[in-house]
């Protein structure tokens, strides 16, 4: 089964885009999100990057991508 993490925060337009087309691509189910302002190491990990999905294989796209990178990683 495909998991994927969404690292986002509150009131982040890329982060809201990234969440539909992942929604788009047919993980809704298996998609978890997590707010980076929650863990300062996500914080320093990703605060210049979000949105980010790492993927169950443990793979990541950093925005931009679209949903052809998303089929790609499922």
């Amino acid at each position: 089964m495909l998991n994927v993490i969404l690292y986002h925060t509150d009131g982040c337009h890329l982060c809201e885009q990234a969440y539909e087309l992942l929604i788009a691509a047919g993980v809704g189910e298996n998609l978890t999100l997590i707010d980076i302002l929650q863990d300062d190491a996500l914080v320093a990990e990703y605060q210049t990057s979000i949105p980010v999905a790492q993927f169950s294989s443990g793979a990541k796209l950093f925005w931009p991508f679209n949903l052809q990178d998303i089929l790609n990683n499922k």
